[in-house]
């Protein structure tokens, strides 16, 4: 969805000279999505985009899943995932098809590489501490609740400002963009949209290295990750223009959409890729219809699995679930409000939630790593009272 932006120094025509000071050319690169048919950047580089030292290869980087284990509702507890090292390399999946994976990263220090992925979109959801992203389109500052929107080619690092920090984050080989019905035919965002052009944050702070040297960049391609050590610093961009680039949003920008009833969770969507939404719950008034019920309805799921992670608030229809836990509904079993839920709800007039769903319309694995953080009882949560 993104809309033009230009930053830095282009030459008035594409694909024409643009010369340096002492006379040599400047290096165009066009990046761009669905071969040339898709959205686009065109980059400017003092240094051949291809230029590579070394390559080696450091392994697979597919997630090993478990067997499912039979159907039922689970809870993983994430509050003590393993922290330490940089963003990617503390990231753990936990839940994943081929369509999109989620995980948490709980990183202790800044990264002193450089990484790309060049298989899929990544957005990496803020919980907790504050930084840089930065990137050869620019640097940008983020901070708890923003969205990073990170398209697949950009060579990135995430830097801490904060001794340690936690995010969510989501993985799909599909573009990951404002949902279409908030759109007009030109991409603009519409007046019933929950968010607008305003919240949206682009790069602006465009820093040019021209050095030269051995500089490590981690490329995530054909699920693996290969080690390139090229022989110039790869944010050597002196100007860039297009429709493609980074971008954040933050979950405190969402203004939700509520009425006289329950509202259903698609008011709740944010963004979409293939076969799958993000949906953000915000801090927001409750229903007022005067015989209303606050709580969500039971509702099954048709072929959607249904993903929470609770960032933070109070969670009123669930349970036994704390912040940085991990709800998965899978599609084939009903579920809602646990016992008592509902009628603890009638009356009240706003809730201070805020949780992060992913809907998927194919059915989730299972990764290793999420097992050992599973709540199992969860499932019997339904159990009290007398099943009225």
């Amino acid at each position: 969805m993104t809309f033009y932006h230009k930053l830095g120094d282009v030459p008035h025509k594409r694909h024409t000279q643009f010369k340096k000071p002492d006379g040599n050319l400047y290096r165009e690169e066009v990046m761009g999505l669905e071969g040339f048919s898709g959205i686009q950047s065109l980059l400017y580089h003092h240094f051949l985009p291809p230029r590579v030292l070394k390559v080696e290869d450091m392994g697979s980087a597919v997630t090993q899943y478990a067997d499912y284990g039979g159907l039922r509702h689970r809870a993983f507890k994430t509050v003590d995932i393993p922290a330490g090292g940089d963003a990617v390399s503390a990231r753990r999946v936990l839940l994943g098809n081929n369509d999109v994976t989620m995980g948490v990263s709980r990183p202790t220090k800044s990264m002193d590489y450089f990484y790309r992925n060049g298989q899929a979109y990544e957005v990496w959801y803020v919980h907790e501490g504050k930084g840089e992203f930065r990137s050869q389109f620019g640097y940008m500052p983020y901070m708890p609740g923003d969205y990073i929107v990170i398209p697949y080619g950009t060579t990135w690092q995430i830097s801490l400002d904060t001794p340690d920090a936690r995010f969510f984050v989501i993985e799909s080989p599909s573009q990951i963009e404002p949902p279409k019905r908030y759109r007009n035919k030109f991409g603009q965002l519409l007046e019933h949209a929950p968010y607008c052009e305003r919240d949206i944050r682009v790069p602006s702070d465009l820093r040019t290295f021209d050095e030269k040297g051995e500089f490590e960049t981690r490329v995530k391609a054909r699920n693996c990750i290969t080690r390139h050590v090229l022989d110039h610093h790869p944010f050597d961009v002196v100007g860039w223009d297009g429709y493609l680039y980074p971008w954040i949003f933050s979950i405190h920008d969402f203004e939700p959409i509520t009425g006289r009833i329950h509202q259903p969770p698609p008011v709740h969507q944010t963004f979409e890729g293939w076969n799958f939404v993000v949906c953000s719950f915000v801090p927001r008034l409750f229903d007022y219809h005067p015989q209303g019920i606050p709580a969500p309805y039971n509702h099954s799921n048709v072929n959607s699995d249904e993903v929470i992670y609770y960032v933070d608030g109070d969670f009123m229809s669930r349970r036994g679930i704390a912040q940085y836990d991990i709800t998965m509904h899978p599609s084939g079993l009903p579920h809602g409000p646990q016992p008592g839920a509902t009628e603890a709800s009638i009356g009240k007039e706003k809730t201070e939630e805020l949780a992060v769903m992913v809907d998927t319309f194919h059915p989730l694995n299972i990764a290793v790593d999420a097992l050992e953080m599973e709540k199992p009882e969860y499932m019997d949560s339904w159990l009290a009272g007398d099943g009225r």
